[in-house]
């Protein structure tokens, strides 16, 4: 099924008769889903962009791609950097806004502009059991009751089937400069990171990647630019002489972890305190890690059916089982369990919003 507008979604839902796995562009999906597929790529397009009010509203639908292009050309972007997992994953097809809304995928400017959550401010939807449902709007405000623009934000599906989003955009930074440190262990690394992130220098980047360096990014005006960097090199002179780098290619390859692409291994993600990471990595059994969001976000290469949470024991935190086969994500589990007072609120939503169970089932 291919509905190409939100009143034939309603027809789809209401009619469903079994499980419907919900797929976008296909390109960010994890783990597995059972049922008929059911594409969002037919309900594209922009139907509100108006760069004074930086504010754009589009179809779930709609190629991130085309997004970006649009936007680009007023000099304008998505706050959240949105992260490209097709080569991770070994995935083709396009990305698409809903997508990236279903999956809060957010990059490494999240520890200064924050996630996707938070740049999008309102939805439109169709639950599971065809109603449709409409949150938020086009101007930031405050929201009164159940927030279900931040709710749908990373629900993957499993809560109702978006057909419109809409975001607050911001201005592209006229200049950038990324900061390396080289030569640190994991622990030194995040505690530079942490010093970074408690400057008043407005750090939009703050990853380590072992045996490459710790990166450091800034963003803004030219001179304040510079100015900021010189002030923030002296602030980490004591973990060693940061030097100035071409940071395009390396933040990209952060973002979208491409040094696992390709590599034989399991991939992990696991969201922590930073200064919890570098003792939760020495005790995984990784083949490889990438720290991203000031040491808070590590991605961990790891032996194919390993299981990543029995490695690490009780730990204060979220593993997700990203890339592995069918098997080990059946066997393992694509998310973290839930505490039992959580789970049960989970389960309060679900019945509300999916009573017949038939949204993307057993994903989470």
């Amino acid at each position: 099924m291919k509905p190409a507008t939100e009143a034939e979604v309603v027809e789809c839902l209401a009619a469903a008769s079994g499980p419907l796995r919900i797929v976008g562009g296909g390109t960010r999906g994890i783990g597995g889903t059972r049922g008929e597929v059911l594409e969002t790529g037919g309900l594209a397009g922009i139907s509100l962009y108006e760069p004074g009010a930086l504010t754009l509203v589009a179809g779930a639908g709609t190629p991130l791609a085309e997004v970006e292009a649009v936007l680009a050309r007023a000099g304008q972007r998505l706050a959240f950097e949105v992260p490209d997992f097709r080569a991770l994953l070994g995935r083709r097809g396009v990305s698409t806004l809903g997508g990236v809304v279903a999956a809060n995928a957010s990059g490494p400017r999240r520890v200064q502009a924050g996630a996707c959550r938070d740049a999008l401010i309102g939805v439109r939807f169709v639950d599971g059991a065809g109603l449709v449902v409409k949150n938020g709007g086009r101007v930031m405000k405050n929201v009164t009751g159940l927030d279900l623009v931040k709710l749908m934000a990373g629900s993957w599906g499993t809560l109702g089937v978006l057909t419109e989003v809409a975001f607050k955009l911001l201005p592209v930074p006229e200049a950038s400069v990324t900061l390396r440190l080289p030569g640190l262990d994991d622990a030194r690394a995040v505690a530079a990171l942490a010093a970074a992130l408690g400057t008043p220098y407005e750090v939009t980047g703050a990853a380590h990647w072992p045996g490459q360096g710790t990166y450091l990014r800034l963003e803004g005006f030219s001179g304040s630019v510079d100015y900021r960097a010189g002030r923030l090199a002296e602030v980490l002179a004591g973990f060693g002489a940061a030097e100035r780098v071409d940071g395009v290619a390396r933040w990209q390859a952060i973002r979208d972890v491409t040094a696992f692409a390709g590599c034989a291994g399991d991939v992990w993600r696991l969201s922590v305190k930073p200064s919890d990471a570098p003792g939760l990595v020495a005790r995984s059994g990784a083949q490889a890690v990438l720290y991203d969001w000031g040491g808070g976000l590590v991605w961990l290469l790891m032996p194919e059916g390993a299981d990543l949470r029995a490695a690490l024991g009780g730990f204060s935190g979220h593993a997700t089982l990203v890339r592995a086969a069918a098997e080990t994500h059946a066997r393992l589990a694509t998310f973290q369990p839930e505490a039992p007072p959580v789970a049960a609120i989970t389960a309060a939503l679900r019945a509300r919003f999916d009573p017949r169970g038939i949204l993307n089932p057993g994903l989470m």
